[in-house]
């Protein structure tokens, strides 16, 4: 029977050889037949998604997506107050969205389902493997292979965002959203970071780089908010909406 220390080993090199070979198929010189044969595949892949994410999530209303790590366990407090946020959301109308994993993720399927809510998944397909958590409605699962279409529907059904802390991933979907908005390609909707502690040093840097080397305008930083409690984020999402008379039916 090989070892633990043995079949790590053989993985790390197995991963590694993958990874050149990832390399040098991108400079490999290919012929018009395996181009357009490639490409076809890849468009009709493409638009599957798309045709198969718009039909599913235009029908599920008002939904607020919670992002955040896939690696926070459930005994972890940003967990629980994942879950938390999910359930007084629904509690005020809404439907809750993840990227349907597990972690964070989980958190705000669960408690979306705790509160008998809408309980979105939109899952991708990753070399480990990823599965849709066990809260999300059967329905409501959409899998994905690419990472592009997904975002397109978290931004298009999506009427908040609440960010959790997390990783590269996190913080991909944060900076999209935030230049959407910035850029006035999508309209204004509201985004809160939980975790004054987690997000802090990144605000700072935005401040103190970003801002003061014309990167970004001072105003850009007021396209969040920053909060540190279930009750705060769910603040957060209604007075936005109740400024313009709005409420979780419309």
């Amino acid at each position: 029977m090989k070892t633990k220390k043995k079949r790590v080993e053989e993985e790390l090199i197995k991963e590694a050889l993958e990874e050149e070979h990832r390399i040098r198929k991108a400079f490999k010189d290919k012929d018009w037949a395996e181009i357009k044969g490639a490409n076809s595949w890849m468009i009709f892949k493409v638009m599957s998604e798309f045709v198969e994410g718009l039909e599913k999530l235009a029908k599920i209303g008002p939904c607020v997506t919670i992002f955040g790590s896939a690696r926070v366990k459930p005994s972890n407090p940003y967990y629980k107050m994942a879950d938390e946020i999910a359930f007084q959301l629904v509690q005020q109308g809404y439907g809750v969205i993840t990227g349907g994993g597990p972690g964070i993720m989980e958190a705000g399927n669960r408690g979306a389902n705790r509160a008998k809510g809408k309980s979105v998944g939109l899952n991708i397909y990753l070399p480990h493997e990823q599965k849709g958590n066990i809260y999300i409605d059967p329905d409501k699962l959409i899998s994905f292979d690419y990472f592009f279409v997904r975002k397109v529907m978290f931004v298009k059904y999506s009427q908040g965002f609440i960010v959790m802390p997390g990783g590269f991933g996190t913080m991909d979907e944060l900076t999209e959203a935030l230049t959407l908005i910035q850029t006035k390609k999508i309209g204004r909707f509201p985004i809160v970071l939980v975790g004054k502690k987690f997000w802090g040093g990144l605000i700072d840097w935005w401040k103190k780089v970003l801002v003061h080397d014309g990167m970004i305008h001072e105003e850009d930083l007021d396209l969040f908010d920053l909060v540190d409690t279930p009750e705060d984020a769910v603040a957060v999402i209604d007075e936005f909406y109740a400024k313009y008379l709005l409420s979780p039916n419309f």
